[in-house]
């Protein structure tokens, strides 16, 4: 091999390299804790709406979810999918196959306050259970 295609060879590596290690912020997931959770009625100017299933509409409640997140990174977290399980009072899912119920736009490192809003089929009774609630984001701004 000549010269000049080990020089080729080893400038790209480094530039792949390079381009590895300035991206893995937006790569890399965080995982934050979700702690306190706790639910409440929306607000009269939030509460009107349906969910839909297998094609047809029903009423339904809108909840808040409120809880703290835990942000042990030491930097911000951005884009932060919230996953978790909410069942009714029977135990029966609310949403049924879904996990992923929302986001956090950005989650400061600490503690910090966070709410998120559902529907659920009026039918379901209450009170609603809270179950297996986590977060993970990104510690670089993701572009959407």
């Amino acid at each position: 091999m000549s010269f000049r295609a080990l020089t080729l060879a080893f400038l790209s590596c480094c530039l792949w390299l390079f381009s590895f290690v300035t991206t893995q912020d937006a790569i890399a997931l965080t995982q934050i804790k979700l702690i306190d959770l706790t639910y409440h009625d929306c607000p009269a100017e939030m509460a009107e709406g349906s969910v839909t299933s297998g094609g047809t509409s029903m009423e339904a409640n809108c909840f808040l979810i409120t809880g703290k997140a835990q942000n042990d990174s030491g930097k911000p977290v951005y884009n932060a999918d919230v996953f978790g399980r909410v069942y009714d009072a029977n135990n029966n899912p609310v949403m049924q196959n879904r996990t992923r119920l929302g986001s956090i736009e950005e989650v400061p490192p600490g503690v910090s306050d966070f709410e998120l809003r559902i529907s659920v089929a009026a039918n379901q009774p209450t009170p609603l259970q809270l179950k297996q609630f986590k977060a993970s984001g990104f510690a670089g701004k993701v572009r959407r």
